[in-house]
């Protein structure tokens, strides 16, 4: 390299840190905006609107959330991929961001080089349920019930390629058992399908049957985590039940435009962080069967990369498609 390129280089290097430099220094300088793709009352929105003021104190600017469902989250990620790389706009998003790369044949953008991860808000839980007549009373009576009438008995879940569905496909394929998916409009109107006896079992978020399975009118099997829900305290893990390390929790993030400049997302990164440590947050998204997980940018990168990789290949195994 000679002397003239390299000085070139010192200067857009200086440059660039000058600006980054004036980026943290001066954001956030409008309003924040927190895109749910999903419509008002579901858990994305609540940890929005959970977050949103203790944010709007640290950040010394408004924090509004702006719910853009439709299109599997398709409509809010595009929104958010056409606004300023700034760190002014995030999309609040849970699995289906990582699922629909392989369930579409084409997006508006590129899930992977047009976004970057800010953090993991919360996960939850998922729970195994199933309608009080089915003569299964433990998880290995499901599965022994299962093999035995193969093709026959069906679980509803949220919708045909959600969290839930690549969850239950996961416990499927360690269990050995072939079950039918019956997809649904959201995780209550699969319970109520259950609790009616249209389909025989379902697996969603353990806050959406708590009180259907406290009133009998749904049993609980088995909860997803590695550790018992507190909603659900005396029902058995999927580990403990006789399948040793299996985990598959719902979660939920953030991420931002990929160009955003760093020191806006790892400002943005650490102010939800302490948000979601907050007694008041913390308690309430407790009593919703939420459980802060927040991570840092790189960790929910990784993170992302995992989950893609993993959902990957099970739909490509199911060859699913929803276009």
């Amino acid at each position: 390299m000679n002397i003239r390129s390299l000085w070139t280089l010192i200067l857009i290097s200086a440059a660039a840190l000058a600006v980054d430099v004036a980026v943290a220094q001066d954001f956030p300088s409008k309003t924040v905006r927190l895109v749910v793709p999903f419509p008002p009352g579901g858990a994305v929105d609540i940890l929005g609107r959970a977050v949103g003021p203790p944010l709007s104190r640290a950040l010394a600017q408004n924090v509004v959330v702006d719910n853009r469902p439709g299109g599997n989250t398709v409509i809010g990620a595009e929104l958010v991929m056409r606004a300023p790389a700034d760190g002014h706009t995030l999309l609040l998003m849970a699995p289906s961001f990582t699922i629909n790369p392989f369930v579409r044949s084409k997006l508006p953008y590129d899930t992977v080089k047009d976004f970057a991860g800010v953090t993991r808000l919360a996960s939850t839980a998922l729970v195994i349920s199933v309608h009080p007549s089915l003569p299964a009373r433990n998880l290995k009576e499901l599965v022994a019930l299962a093999r035995a009438r193969p093709g026959e008995l069906t679980y509803g879940t949220a919708s045909i390629v959600g969290r839930q569905r690549m969850a239950m496909e996961m416990f499927k394929d360690v269990a050995r058992i072939d079950i039918i998916s019956v997809p649904y409009g959201g995780g209550a109107l699969a319970t109520m399908a259950v609790v009616g006896g249209h389909t025989s079992m379902l697996v969603v978020n353990v806050a959406e049957v708590a009180t259907q399975v406290a009133a009998g009118k749904l049993r609980a099997l088995a909860v997803t985590s590695l550790t018992r829900s507190d909603l659900l305290a005396n029902v058995p893990t999927v580990a403990e039940s006789g399948f040793p390390g299996f985990e598959a929790l719902n979660w939920f993030g953030a991420v931002t435009r990929a160009a955003t400049p760093r020191t806006a997302i790892d400002r943005m990164s650490a102010e939800i962080a302490r948000a979601l440590q907050l007694p008041e947050v913390k308690d309430g998204l407790n009593k919703l069967g939420l459980s802060p997980a927040a991570m840092s940018p790189e960790q929910f990168d990784a993170f992302l990369r995992d989950e893609m990789q993993s959902n990957g290949k099970i739909i490509k195994a199911l060859k699913l498609k929803i276009d």
